[in-house]
C-alpha cells in the first residue's frame, strides 16, 4: 500500500508533519490505515504527527495530551511495530496492559484497539511482512513464517523496547534535520535494510546455531565477499547484500570476517565507504556538491555519525576535506597529529 501511495504521489518518499487542534484530523493523518479515534479525556485537544514514507516502509511519530480510544486497522500484509517514548500511566493495547517498556506489534488485518494514556508519545514503523520474511531468510537464514503467525500484540521487554526507541527516534530525527537524504536510493535502501534488522532483533527469536564453516571456507568467504565488495564500491554495498549473494547468514559472514581479518564486516564495509566519500570529496565541485549529498550517495544516513566517523579514521572533518577541493594548495595532506 505504501508503494502504492509512493507511486501516485510520483515521488521516492513522502513525509508529512502536522500540528493538529482536533481528534478526527489528528487520526486522518496515518495513512493508508482507516482509523477512528475518540477523544476520552477532558479538554482541549493537542497533538503531532510526522510520517516518512518510502520503499515498503512508513515510519511514524504521534503524540497527544489527551486519551484517546483509537480504532482501525492497517493495510493487509503488514506488520506494525511501535513504542512509546513518553507516557504519563500505562494504557491498554488490544486488551493488554501497555508500559513504557512494552513493544506493540499489530498485523495487517487485524483490528487495533488502543486505549492510550492522557499524555503519550509512540514511534513506531509500519512494513511489508512479506519483504521482512524474505529479508530473515535471505539474511539471517531464518524462516519468521510460524513466529509472524503467532506473534502476540504486546511483548514486555525493556533491553529490546530501548534499543527499538533509540532506532526509531534516531531515523526520524536524522530525517526531519534532512528529508532530501531520502532522495537517494543508497539512502532508502540502507534505511530498509536496518528497519527490517533492528525489528527481528526486537520480536524474533534467534535462528538455531548452525555449524560453524571450517577454516579454509571463512577465507574463501571473505574473499568472496571482498571481491564483491570492490566490484560494488561505487553503489555502494551492504552487508545485506553480502549475505544475499553469497548465500551466507549474516551470523556466517561476522565469524568469518572475525577469523581471517580480525574485525566485523561492518566495520570493514564502514572503512571502505568512508575511503569512498574521501575520494569524492577530494574529487567534488565545492560550488555545487555537499558534503551532506556525497554522504548520502555512499549510505550514510546519520549526518552525525557519520562526520564523526570520518574525523577518527582520517583526523579531519569532511568538511575541511571538500574545502580544501575548493583550494587546489590546500591539497597536501594535514598535518600529522
Amino acid at each position: 500500500m505504501i508503494a502504492q501511495a509512493l507511486a501516485q504521489a510520483n515521488a521516492p518518499f513522502i513525509n508529512h508533519l502536522h500540528e493538529t487542534g482536533d481528534i478526527d484530523e489528528h487520526a486522518a493523518c496515518l495513512r493508508e490505515w482507516g482509523q477512528r479515534y475518540d477523544q476520552l479525556s477532558a479538554g482541549t485537544f493537542d497533538g503531532t504527527f510526522e510520517e516518512f514514507c518510502f520503499g515498503n516502509v512508513q515510519i511514524f511519530r504521534e503524540q497527544a495530551n489527551q486519551s484517546i480510544h483509537e480504532s482501525g486497522m492497517p493495510w493487509q500484509g503488514s506488520l506494525v511495530v511501535g513504542v512509546a517514548t513518553s507516557l504519563d500511566s500505562n494504557g491498554w493495547f488490544c486488551g493488554e496492559n501497555f508500559t513504557h517498556d512494552s513493544i506493540i506489534t499489530l498485523k495487517g488485518g487485524e483490528a487495533l484497539d488502543f486505549r492510550t494514556p492522557r499524555r503519550h508519545e509512540l514511534v513506531a514503523a509500519t512494513i511489508d511482512i512479506n519483504k521482512l520474511n524474505d529479508y530473515a531468510l535471505q539474511v539471517e537464514h531464518h524462516d519468521l513464517g510460524n513466529e509472524l503467525k503467532n506473534l502476540g500484540p504486546i511483548a514486555n521487554s525493556p533491553e529490546h523496547a530501548a534499543k527499538l526507541r533509540s532506532f526509531l527516534v534516531t531515523v526520524l530525527a536524522s530525517l526531519r534535520a534532512t528529508p532530501q537524504m531520502l532522495a537517494h536510493e543508497q539512502i532508502r535502501k540502507a534505511l530498509e535494510q536496518s528497519i527490517y534488522a533492528t525489528i527481528l532483533e526486537s520480536i524474533g527469536s534467534a535462528p538455531e546455531p548452525r555449524q560453524t564453516p571450517s577454516s579454509r571456507a571463512r577465507r574463501i568467504i571473505v574473499e568472496r565477499a571482498r571481491t564483491l565488495m570492490h566490484e560494488h564500491i561505487d553503489e555502494p554495498i551492504s552487508v545485506a547484500d553480502l549475505c544475499i549473494q553469497l548465500r551466507v547468514s549474516r551470523r556466517t559472514l561476522q565469524y568469518s570476517f572475525q577469523d581471517v581479518l580480525g574485525m566485523n564486516p561492518v566495520k570493514f564495509l564502514r572503512a571502505l565507504r568512508l575511503n569512498g566519500v574521501r575520494r569524492a570529496l577530494k574529487q567534488a565541485d565545492p560550488q555545487h556538491d555537499t558534503v551532506a549529498d556525497i554522504a548520502a550517495h555512499w549510505g550514510f544516513w546519520h549526518l552525525s555519525h557519520f562526520a564523526a566517523d570520518y574525523r577518527e579514521m582520517f583526523a579531519e572533518l569532511p568538511s575541511d576535506t571538500l574545502r580544501r577541493a575548493r583550494d587546489p594548495a590546500l591539497l597536501l595532506p594535514p598535518p600529522a597529529r
